[in-house]
């Protein structure tokens, strides 16, 4: 691992998102919470942000840190799901790889709670949408 300890803890933040493509009847099942496993969305939220706590352990190199906030909320568009995740920290190492580790977990488990119903599903544009860093309050 790269050696942080001569920086400073900043308030460190990071907002990512992935896109997963879907028909619109699995839309319909998402928002209606109609799927045989049960309701995609709370479990997905719930898995992005246990993912997002266990990045160290996923990522090699990847240094653990103590989360302050982790949010993993979704917007339906008529093509499929957004997925945007936050992960917050103090610290003195960014919090872009557990972003991102929720986002792309969050896709993967509404994947997975969809494939019954839809092999024709696209888990796409997994990225950073911004960091910020500065002195905490």
């Amino acid at each position: 691992m790269v050696d942080v300890s001569a920086k400073p803890p900043l308030l460190r933040e990071a907002l990512a998102e992935a896109f997963i493509r879907l028909a619109p009847p699995t839309l319909e099942a998402i928002q209606r919470a109609t799927l045989k496993k049960g309701d995609a969305l709370a479990t997905a939220r719930i898995a992005g942000i246990g993912a997002a706590k266990q990045t160290s352990n996923l990522i090699p190199l990847c240094h653990p840190l103590a989360l302050s906030r982790v949010s993993v909320d979704f917007e339906f568009t008529p093509h499929g799901l957004q997925i945007k995740t936050l992960a917050r920290c103090t610290g003195q190492t960014g919090v872009e790889m557990e972003a991102l580790t929720a986002a792309s977990v969050a896709a993967l488990t509404i994947y997975d709670m969809c494939k019954a119903v839809d092999s024709s599903m696209v888990i796409e544009s997994v990225r950073l949408l911004e960091k910020t860093k500065q002195e905490p309050a």
